[in-house]
């Protein structure tokens, strides 16, 4: 089910038995890697509490249709935008008849009715009623108009019946979930990447810092996300948001990024060293403010920072190893030489003499280098750098 990672579902619980299982499946898909958002309809709250869903998901349990809490009181617009898919389990028959017609009248209906996202639904009834010709007309009707049925399955039922209307175990439900999406090309991948500048501090007030805005690691975050990997961006002062689906630790010196990249590498399958870490830092922090002399030159005495990437590159299971070079003349030999003498498997060049690419820009244009590689990625968005870059790193996974 490593399809399921990353992924954002709102679970939809209505009124039948079966919603005691919704918890196995909140579970299950919580496991998988999914995010679960649990959206109960005021019947299934006599089934299952609130508290319980809300202790397996991670989330509160949305109930209401106009939530004064969400933004703008509009919490049915915000989970439909927000749901990767929208999985009902389980699907009453009434629940069915409604959102067949169209009907908007609690907040699961009208996020099935407010998204784009697909919606899944998992029946659960009796076999009669399930049967029955109306029952069966909505069903074709939902399919007809894109809606996916799971199930249901054939069985005894609680009512001491036996028939088709039983909903699918939880575990079936998972894995049929599952394959509804595209497998990333990093599923199951862990993925490490640095991001934005460093800065090595003078005094309480100044430090020694560059250029670097972190777009291109944030961009390169997002993408590895889009590709099913689980990932880690650790990343120096910027100001930029976290990137969705991913786990976000803030450092603000080269030695600090070190230490949390370090920390968990065992469980790095691929990491990408974009940030621009300051190559050195002062060898003594001035414990007050440096205050203005008569002198006209101020000497600086610097010590070499830590070379983070060189560092994981030389681990006895050292992971896909990527680095980043930024250069403004001789681009290329000095991706190649850097390649080689920091034992990386891959390293990503870009010119930043150029005023119309790197810090602080919205595009780049980058040469990929490895060692049987080197390969231009002209001018675009980072967003599109970033998916190109993560295609050709996804490749190299399989080679």
């Amino acid at each position: 089910m490593q399809r399921l990672t990353n992924r954002q579902i709102v679970l939809g619980i209505t009124g039948g038995i079966a919603a005691y299982k919704s918890a196995e499946l909140t579970r299950l898909l919580k496991g998988a890697g999914a995010d679960v958002q649990v959206v109960m309809t005021p019947a299934a709250m006599e089934f299952i509490t609130p508290l319980t869903l809300q202790a397996l998901s991670g989330h509160p349990v949305h109930q209401q249709l106009l939530d004064p809490e969400a933004e703008a009181g509009m919490g049915h617009i915000e989970l439909a935008k927000w749901a990767d898919i929208i999985l009902v389990a389980p699907a009453t028959a009434d629940f069915m008849a409604r959102l067949n017609s169209g009907q908007g009248n609690d907040l699961l209906s009208t996020i099935c009715l407010a998204t784009e996202a697909p919606v899944v639904l998992a029946p659960a009834m009796n076999q009669a009623m399930w049967r029955d010709q109306q029952t069966q007309n909505n069903a074709a009707s939902l399919q007809a108009k894109g809606v996916k049925l799971l199930g249901p399955g054939i069985g005894e039922q609680a009512c001491g019946d036996t028939g088709p209307g039983r909903m699918l175990e939880p575990i079936d439900i998972a894995i049929q979930t599952a394959a509804l999406f595209d497998r990333g090309l990093l599923s199951g991948k862990r993925v490490f990447i640095t991001a934005g500048p460093t800065r090595e501090a003078l005094d309480p007030v100044r430090y020694i810092s560059n250029h670097s805005s972190g777009k291109m690691g944030y961009a390169l975050a997002e993408a590895a996300v889009d590709a099913g990997a689980q990932v880690t961006l650790i990343s120096g002062p910027v100001n930029l948001p976290a990137p969705r689906r991913c786990q976000r630790i803030m450092v603000e010196s080269a030695e600090q990024m070190l230490a949390a990249s370090l920390e968990n590498i065992d469980q790095c399958d691929i990491f990408i060293a974009s940030a621009a870490v300051a190559d050195y830092r002062p060898s003594a922090v001035a414990e007050h403010k440096l205050k203005k002399g008569k002198e006209e030159i101020m000497e600086l005495h610097l010590i070499k920072n830590p070379d983070i990437v060189a560092t994981v590159a030389a681990l006895d299971h050292k992971p896909f190893t990527v680095g980043f070079a930024a250069e403004t003349r001789d681009v290329i030999h000095y991706a190649q030489d850097k390649l080689a003498r920091k034992n990386l498997d891959l390293i990503i060049a870009n010119d930043v003499s150029r005023s119309d690419i790197g810090f602080n820009s919205d595009d780049n244009a980058v040469t990929v280098v490895g060692h049987d590689l080197v390969e231009q990625l002209p001018l675009c968005s980072k967003r599109q750098l970033a998916s190109k870059i993560i295609n050709m790193i996804a490749a190299k996974q399989v080679d």
